[in-house]
C-alpha cells in the first residue's frame, strides 16, 4: 500500500465513524475501493447487507442499478455512489417506454427482468431474477403464460433453452463484456490449462453467454456454475490449483488474495467493465467528505419496483 492509500485509508476509516457509514463493493472494484469495504459481493447479496445495516448512510460502489436497487429495499436509508456516471451498458439496452410497448403487444404476458435494470423498469415488472435463479423464476410461472424475459438475451436463450418454454420471448440486449466472451475463447484456454476447473459466477450477466454456451452444448468443458461465496469456498476447497473463471477479472484480485498459491485464468483478459472501474478511492472520500451523490428512488416508483424484488427473493 503506498502512503498517499494509507492517508485516503485512514481519512475513510474516521469519516466512516462520523458519519455512522457503511461501504459496499462490488466483487469488480479496482483492488484499493475492494480494500476499503466493509463487505464485497455481487448486487444482490450487497443489497442484502444495505438492508439489514444499522449504518445511516450506505457508500454504494458499484453501478448506478445497483444503488437503485439499495434504495428500494432500505428507503430509510441515505444511499450514495462515488461517481453518477456509473452505469450498465446493459441495463441502458432498455427503458420504460420501450418496455411499455412490449407489453402493449403481449397484454397477457408476465415481465421477467434482470436485476441489471432501471428502477422504472423493475416498476414495470412482475418478477426480478438474477442468472443463478433465472431459471427457478420463470418455471414458476405457469407455462401457458407468455413470458417477457428482459434484457439479456444470452441469459434469456439459456433461460428459454433449460426451461423449454416457446412462449418465451427475449429482449435483444447485451453488456459490453460477456459480448465479448465467446466459446472458442473457453475452448482455446483449456487447450492450454487442460487440467484446469472451470468455473462461472451465475450471478454476473457478463457470464449469459457462458451459461448459453454450456446449454447449447458449443462449450465442452464441464463447469462450476457458482456464487461469488461458493466460487471463493470451492477454490479454496479443491485441490486443484489451476482455475479458468470465466467473469469480469475484477473478481481476480479477491480470488489471488484469498488464494495465493493457487492459479486463476481469466477466460479473457480484457472482460473489464469501464463502469466499474470508474470508481477510485479519491471518489470515495469525496462521496463521505460531501456527501455525494445521492441516489433515491422517488416512492411512487420505488414501492412498484419493490414487489418484482420482494418475489424474487421470496422463489430463491
Amino acid at each position: 500500500m503506498t502512503l498517499v492509500q494509507s492517508m485516503h485509508f485512514d481519512q475513510i476509516n474516521a469519516l466512516k465513524k462520523e458519519r455512522n457509514a457503511l461501504i459496499l463493493a462490488h466483487n469488480y472494484q479496482v483492488p484499493e475501493v475492494q480494500d476499503i469495504a466493509d463487505f464485497i459481493g455481487d448486487s444482490l447479496a450487497l443489497s442484502r447487507e444495505a438492508a439489514k445495516t444499522d449504518a445511516d448512510i450506505i457508500v454504494f460502489c458499484g453501478v448506478h442499478f445497483m444503488a437503485e436497487t439499495a434504495s428500494i429495499l432500505c428507503p430509510e436509508k441515505t444511499v450514495l455512489i462515488p461517481d453518477l456516471e456509473a452505469g450498465c451498458s446493459l441495463a441502458s439496452t432498455i427503458n420504460s417506454s420501450e418496455l411499455k410497448k412490449w407489453k402493449e403487444e403481449h397484454p397477457s404476458a408476465v415481465v421477467v427482468s434482470y436485476v441489471n435494470t432501471s428502477a422504472e423498469v423493475k416498476a414495470l415488472s412482475d418478477y426480478c431474477c438474477t442468472s443463478s435463479n433465472a431459471v427457478k423464476v420463470v418455471n414458476s410461472i405457469p407455462r401457458e403464460t407468455e413470458i417477457l424475459f428482459l434484457p439479456d438475451m444470452f441469459l434469456g436463450s439459456y433461460v428459454g433453452q433449460v426451461t423449454g418454454r416457446k412462449n418465451l420471448y427475449v429482449w435483444p440486449g447485451e453488456c459490453h463484456v460477456h459480448a465479448g466472451i465467446t466459446a472458442a475463447d473457453i475452448n482455446n484456454i483449456f487447450q492450454k490449462y487442460n487440467t484446469a476447473e472451470f468455473m462461472i459466477h451465475p450471478e454476473c450477466g457478463c457470464t449469459s453467454s457462458t451459461l448459453y454456451g454450456l446449454a447449447s452444448g458449443d462449450i465442452t468443458r464441464k463447469a462450476h456454475i457458482l456464487s461469488t461465496e461458493g466460487m471463493m469456498q470451492h477454490a479454496r476447497k479443491s485441490e486443484n490449483n489451476q482455475f479458468v473463471v470465466a467473469t469480469e477479472t475484477g473478481i481476480m484480485y479477491r480470488m489471488k488474495k484469498e488464494n495465493p498459491d493457487k492459479l486463476f485464468i481469466p477466460v479473457k483478459e480484457n472482460a473489464v467493465c469501464k463502469y466499474m472501474k470508474q470508481i477510485t478511492i479519491e471518489k470515495v472520500v469525496d462521496s463521505l467528505v460531501h456527501k455525494q451523490y445521492e441516489v433515491k428512488v422517488p416512492k411512487q416508483i420505488a414501492d412498484k419496483a419493490r414487489v418484482p424484488i420482494e418475489r424474487m427473493l421470496m422463489i430463491s
